[in-house]
């Protein structure tokens, strides 16, 4: 084949032309030594801190300790591919997540990768899992109501948009059912909900996604899932990257509400690998970071004010004691950290009352700034009545005799237990709330029998729906009560009272299963 001379000249001229100078410097170094998910790696001198770092295989890790001659890299993944020698480069850019609204009714592994098998997820808009939290000037003091929909903590210890409250108490005792009601109350709320599980039972975190897809929760909620098999570094960072996942919305100027499912079991993760980099142990061989570890994280959490949209991130981190042990290290570090805390007690959780809430240790800081007025009105003082008393029933036990003052406080006490009783996945409006509790504080079921009280409350809101609706609609519609509404709730309550005790005649004794009678 004959080649001319002039054609190819051209075609060179043509490529000289066109051609752009592009260099591709990157930072290269090798493995040094791998293991247990972490490796040590020499030769990238200009690393930053927390870095992403890629292998040769495709394995992501993150730059975790910066030493003099080393670096120390957690890897992300699966650590067994990668072996001494293997060169490592870095890329300039922090981890980051996928975040949009295509995130919700998806359950992702805390790098973004889908695992519910709908495919992948196609969003251009990323988020680093790491940032800097709001300032005070940018934030507002907490000021609307996050309705979890539980009687007990609506209305003793109220959650506002933007509070972080902690749910803390041994295992067993209705942690997780707390926060997976207070997601499937947010229906048609506008609030976008994030639950990371973290060190959790795979199983036992199937049942909780079924629990939402049957609420039809799942259409507003990411799931993020760093399960028991997960590595240790996956479990340390399943916080964040699910915080940043939230944070889209809060910076949009929408609500969003995170739950940490659950943070003990991150300090956990934290300290393996804080102990395999060679980082010096403190109290309970935990590092002396791991406070910094969590304050920068739920600080993440809050209210925007006006001029950045208004946007609030509430955050319901769960904490497991061991045999009640709220003073120990961990949960004593969330506790400051937290804007107030619930504690759910064993005894209680045994006796039946559920949910198992100690109304004497849990606490919001953020108070009656959290409820609607009509809540608190009615139940202004219901927690300190409540512990006081958890008090006089203990006194009772020993077997000294009462004065009738004394005894009819024992009994309003025993009703108001059975009232805030409530069961799993069985939210209630706020409305309702306010009728019963209000009900009960006042009084009036001071002559049901407690093995009924919670037919009485069944009935009595059926009631109020069906035949007195204009009263509840005004209850939802101004959220408040002024004479006029108690002067027809108190009505009301006294026709619905002579019913139920003309059913109740005409049945003769009816005894609820469910509620535990005491004497």
């Amino acid at each position: 084949m004959k080649l001319n001379s002039d054609e190819i000249a051209s075609i060179i001229q043509r490529e000289i032309e066109q051609y752009e100078s592009r260099i591709d410097v990157r930072e290269v170094g090798r493995v040094l030594e791998v293991g247990d998910g972490i490796a040590r790696v020499y030769g990238l001198s200009g690393v930053m801190s927390l870095e992403m770092v890629e292998f040769q295989g495709g394995e992501i890790g993150l730059a975790f300790n910066l030493e003099e001659t080393s670096v120390g890299v957690i890897i992300l993944g699966e650590y067994l591919n990668i072996n001494e020698g293997d060169e490592v480069r870095s890329t300039g850019q922090l981890l980051s997540v996928p975040v949009g609204d295509v995130m919700l009714g998806r359950v992702v592994d805390p790098l973004g990768n889908p695992l519910d098998g709908k495919g992948p997820i196609s969003t251009s808009e990323r988020l680093p899992v790491e940032v800097i939290a709001p300032g005070v000037a940018e934030r507002k003091p907490v000021c609307e109501p996050l309705q979890t929909g539980i009687k007990a903590i609506d209305s003793m210890t109220p959650i506002g948009r933007g509070q972080r409250e902690l749910i803390i108490g041994d295992r067993k005792t209705g942690k997780t059912a707390i926060c997976i009601d207070t997601i499937i109350n947010q229906k048609d709320s506008g609030v976008k909900c994030v639950y990371v599980a973290i060190g959790q039972k795979e199983s036992t975190v199937a049942g909780v996604i079924e629990v939402l897809r049957q609420s039809g929760a799942m259409d507003y909620t990411t799931v993020v899932i760093a399960g028991a098999s997960a590595a240790a570094p996956l479990q340390y960072v399943a916080p964040y990257a699910g915080t940043a996942m939230a944070e889209y919305f809060m910076k949009r100027g929408e609500h969003a509400l995170i739950v940490y499912d659950d943070l003990s079991k991150q300090a956990v993760a934290y300290r393996q690998l804080s102990l395999l980099m060679r980082r010096p142990p403190g109290r309970e061989a935990f590092p002396g970071d791991v406070f910094y570890c969590h304050s920068r994280l739920l600080e993440r959490s809050s209210k925007l004010n006006d001029e950045l949209g208004g946007g609030s991130l509430t955050s319901l981190p769960i904490v497991e004691t061991l045999e009640g042990e709220v003073s120990a290290y961990i949960p004593t570090n969330v506790i400051s950290i937290t804007d107030g805390q619930i504690y759910l007690q064993p005894d209680l959780f045994f006796a039946g009352v559920k949910p198992a809430i100690n109304a004497g240790i849990s606490v919001s800081r953020v108070g009656g700034a959290a409820q609607i007025k009509a809540m608190k009105k009615v139940a202004g003082g219901l927690r300190l009545d409540l512990a006081a008393f958890r008090e006089l029933e203990a006194f009772a036990q020993l077997g000294t005799d009462l004065d009738a003052a004394t005894q009819r406080r024992l009994d309003r006490g025993y009703r108001m237990v059975e009232i805030l009783k409530q069961g799993q996945y069985e939210p209630m409006n706020v409305a309702d709330q306010v009728l019963i509790i209000y009900a009960g504080t006042r009084g009036h079921l001071d002559d049901v029998p407690v093995n009924q009280v919670r037919l009485w409350e069944k009935q009595f809101l059926t009631f109020m729906q069906d035949q007195k609706s204009e009263i509840r609609n005004k209850l939802i519609e101004k959220q408040d009560v002024d004479d006029s509404l108690i002067h027809q709730m108190e009505t009301a309550i006294a026709e619905f009272k002579i019913q139920f005790k003309k059913d109740r005649g005409e049945t003769g004794p009816i005894l609820d299963k469910g509620a535990t009678a005491r004497v």
